[in-house]
């Protein structure tokens, strides 16, 4: 059996034109597992509203963060696929979920070199329907209809590995000083995402309480994972209750989103007296937008505005040396090694 892998993320323009910021917007926002209302209904909200608005003010943001090499999360993409692939003796292709390199094309580059065996490996360290489960979805569909010979196996979600959290842990080590308050911001959710997520339909509450009762929910609570892994980094930094807190990022519309939000918070903490403060996007392995010009500029701006004087965001793992050998541990452990 001839075994393959292929690491997947969120996704790009393939520049910051408005056109192509637009091409992007419009997959990414049409996917129902995104955007989870009826066809009919979400295609009014995307295509007769959101891409007549949106497409230009992020294509401004893109600029903001755009690299001579391109997208910074494609580019730190590549260079995470180069390292692990210098590690391991099977083809290693990355992907992203929308925009490219799509899926489609990582699969049928695969399939060229003869796998029969695909190692899926969704680069978020917790689960939630608009991220694990819609790559896994896709790959899936994929799979029945052009390759079925191929079985897949997929990664499940990290967060809780200690070979992840030490790297983690290594990671927020060399940027954050002691006497800095330190934020674990996550990227947002809409909160029905939670309790469609929950395969008890009963236990997910978001009360404050059942991410702390065991369940099998958790398996696919993004909640419960956000704040799984922010306890067990404190623990390992050693960080008092009161030196911490997490927050959510990237809300989008009316609906409630996971609370409480980070430029809310941002506000709040330096209101409060908070002079400097570390920012941690533990819901990313990659920098990109949403932690480059929302949380290490915006963010920033919002803190200091407000009072603080010391703010520092601390960057994504990205390609480190340390997280390219746990990847490759994973696969190595999926080969048999």
């Amino acid at each position: 059996m001839s075994k393959g892998v292929l690491l997947v993320n969120l996704g790009s323009p393939d520049s910051t034109k408005v056109s192509d910021v637009r091409k992007y917007l419009d997959e990414f926002l049409m996917d129902s597992r995104v955007i989870d209302m009826p066809y009919l209904s979400r295609a009014l909200l995307v295509k007769g509203i959101i891409l007549h608005t949106r497409p230009k003010k992020s294509a401004a943001a893109y600029q903001k963060v755009w690299t001579p090499e391109g997208s910074p999360l494609i580019v730190h993409s590549r260079k995470l696929t180069e390292k692990v692939q210098a590690q391991v003796t099977i083809p290693v292709r990355m992907a992203m979920r929308y925009g490219n390199p799509s899926i489609a094309s990582a699969i049928a580059s695969l399939a060229q070199e003869g796998i029969t065996e695909l190692f899926l490996m969704p680069m978020y360290p917790q689960y939630a329907m608009s991220t694990t489960e819609t790559i896994e979805v896709l790959t899936q569909k994929i799979l029945r209809k052009k390759y079925p010979h191929i079985q897949l196996t997929s990664l499940p979600p990290f967060y809780n590995q200690p070979e992840y959290v030490r790297v983690l842990v290594s990671s927020i080590k060399e940027y954050h000083r002691e006497n800095e308050y330190l934020l674990f911001s996550y990227h947002g959710i809409p909160e029905r995402h939670i309790h469609k997520s929950d395969v008890t339909h009963s236990h997910c509450q978001i009360d404050g309480s059942c991410c702390n009762t065991p369940s099998p929910a958790h398996a696919y609570c993004y909640r419960h994972q956000c704040y799984a892994l922010t306890e067990a980094v404190a623990q390992e930094l050693k960080l008092d209750k009161d030196t911490y807190s997490v927050s959510f990022q990237s809300r989008l519309g009316r609906d409630p989103w996971l609370q409480p939000y980070t430029d809310a918070t941002l506000e709040a903490l330096a209101k409060k007296g908070i002079k400097q403060l570390s920012v941690v996007t533990p819901a990313f392995v990659a920098d990109c937008l949403e932690t480059l010009e929302e949380i290490a500029m915006e963010g920033k701006e919002t803190f200091l505005e407000h009072g603080g004087t010391d703010y520092h965001c601390i960057p994504c793992l990205n390609e480190r040396d340390d997280w390219s050998q746990v990847v490759a541990q994973w696969i190595q452990k999926w080969q048999g090694y």
